[in-house]
Parts: C-alpha cells; structure tokens; sequence
C-alpha cells in the first residue's frame, strides 16, 4: 500500500495540473484579472460558452513555452511525402519501410518493389539461362496477381519481355567488362640469392 500511494499522488497533482491549465486557458480568453473574487453567474456562463480550440490553442501556446516541441524528428527539414502525388498506399509503404518489413504486404506493392529492383537482381546472376527463368518467374507472378484472388490494390506493374531483358543484361555485362581495366603485367620477381646479396639483373 506504501508503495502506491506517491503514483496516486502523481495521477492527482497532473489532474490538478490539468485542471489549472484549463481554468488559466479561459480566464485569458476572456480577460478576467488576476485576483477576481468567487465567480458570478457570468463567469460561469463564459466559461460554459468557451470553445474547445481557444482551449487547445492556449494548451500548445503552453507547451511551446516550456520547450516540449524542441528538437522534433523533422525539426527544420522537409516532412517526408508532402507535396508528392496522393498515392493511396502511403499507410502500408509508411508500415513497411518503418519496420523494415521485407517479403510481406499486398502483392500489387511488392511487385511494384521487385520490378523495380529487378535489373540489378539479374546484374548478380551468372548465365542467360538465370536470367530467363527469373523473368519468367517475375512475369508468372505479374499474371498471378492480376486476377485479384486474394483483393489489395490493383496491379499496375507489367510483364518484361524474356528475350530483351536477356539481351539487355547481355549489353550491361558487356559494358562492365569493358569498364574494368586490364591488369598490368606483374614484374618479374628475383631470385632469392640476388635479393640475398643486393645483386641486380
């Protein structure tokens, strides 16, 4: 019983707080001076007549005075998002990126997410035949998820051709290989007994 009695006296000092505020909230409404006497009739109606955004409005008033909007996540940066198209997904792309979610959600999302990493995906893969059976997987899965069986959002994503993407990741391995350049020929290393002895030639 000892134990809970300063949490008491806590909930009761912040409703007492609370109670404070508000009754400061309506007296600089409407101006009644400090020290005024036991409140009349028309206090009470004033009081009764106050609106719930005066209200709120003097709360953040409060709070801001005493420091509790200082350093916000996003304290003088843009806010992520505002100003882009409406997308009507925002609520589970938002879910998923914040916890980092990977392999779960509506299938239209995550195929708009695999198509879009999907040339790199087929950048790690070793022979053509790979990368066929990728595309083929990815496009069986496109088609799948098109006939709506499981609901969500609709598919928006398309089927990529198998014999361009083959040929493209032909031109991009190519590419690479051209960019890394040749390896200098190595000199030849001296004998022992010449390195022993400080010789040369």
């Amino acid at each position: 019983m000892l134990k809970e009695a300063p949490a008491v006296a806590d909930g009761r000092a912040s409703d007492e707080y609370g109670r404070r505020l508000e009754r400061a909230a309506e007296l600089r409404a409407f101006g009644t001076p400090r020290g005024a006497g036991a409140e009349d009739e028309e206090t009470r109606e004033k009081r009764r007549k106050i609106d719930s955004a005066a209200r709120a409005d003097y709360l953040v008033r409060d709070a801001m005075a005493r420091g509790q909007f200082d350093n916000l996540k996003y304290a003088g940066k843009p806010i992520p998002g505002l100003g882009e198209r409406y997308d009507p997904d925002w609520w589970i792309k938002g879910l998923i990126q914040r916890e980092n979610l990977t392999g779960i959600g509506p299938e239209a999302i995550l195929l708009r997410k695999d198509d879009a990493e999907l040339d790199d995906l087929l950048d790690t893969l070793y022979t053509e035949k790979q990368v066929r059976e990728t595309v083929e997987d990815f496009n069986a899965r496109v088609i799948d998820a098109r006939r709506q069986l499981l609901g969500g959002p609709p598919v928006v994503t398309k089927t990529r051709d198998v014999d361009g993407e083959a040929a493209r990741w032909q031109e991009r391995r190519a590419a690479r290989a051209a960019a890394v350049p040749a390896d200098p020929e190595p000199e030849p290393r001296r004998p022992w007994w010449r390195r022993l002895w400080g010789g040369t030639g």
